[in-house]
């Protein structure tokens, strides 16, 4: 077995964004009537304590539907809202199966990703995406969501890695600057193409 050219052990992907479209981030900016941009809804979704709650299983799916209807003045029913955000926006985008698949083998392969069961479900029935890694850190399942730091070096301790042996990918900025505070190589990246650019910088991807 060829050994690898760095010092990274673990390659860490988010799902959503990354490897999986987030269509419901439309739809979410749409409902919003386009007052703020993406990276503002991602950040409101990554610090508020109602997504926090549902997305680390402490919430039913109803409950977590109202709050947030009510929290943005949404003019959207509760059942449509978690499917479109939910249901509807899984569909993974071109290359990424083969993208992760591209990641040698040498390499330990996880995603870490903020979700919750109805989202998850759907993931799990993408079968392609999900056998293509080793491990999974679901926040709905781990109870631990980022950018918690706790998020991140829960990886480490089950994983048995330092921060600067994994590399992380992630569309928010908030998860890659926490990820770095714990000594992880991170990037910023949008799509399988911007994911395989970082992974080429890192020398993990070399053909």
């Amino acid at each position: 077995m060829r050994s690898q050219p760095n010092e990274i052990r673990v390659v860490l992907f988010d799902v959503g964004g990354v490897l999986v479209e987030l269509s419901g981030l439309a739809m979410l900016l749409s409902w919003l009537g386009h007052r703020v941009t993406a990276e503002q809804v991602r950040t409101l979704w990554l610090t508020s304590p109602i997504v926090r709650s549902f997305e680390t299983g402490k919430m039913q799916p109803a409950a977590f539907a109202e709050q947030m209807i009510s929290e943005l003045s949404l003019q959207v029913g509760s059942e449509e809202f978690l499917t479109e955000l939910y249901i509807r926006s899984q569909r993974i985008l071109p290359g990424a199966v083969e993208l992760v698949r591209r990641v040698p083998r040498y390499y330990v392969r996880a995603t870490l990703c903020n979700t919750n069961a109805l989202q998850w479900q759907s993931l799990i029935e993408q079968r392609d995406l999900i056998g293509a890694f080793d491990y999974h850190f679901a926040s709905h399942l781990t109870g631990k969501i980022k950018p918690d730091e706790e998020a991140f070096q829960h990886v480490l301790a089950t994983l048995g890695c330092d921060g600067p042996e994994t590399l992380f990918l992630d569309d928010s900025q908030l998860n890659v600057a926490a990820a770095k505070r714990v000594g992880m190589h991170a990037f910023q990246v949008q799509g399988p193409v911007e994911a395989e650019h970082a992974l080429r910088e890192a020398e993990v991807l070399r053909v």
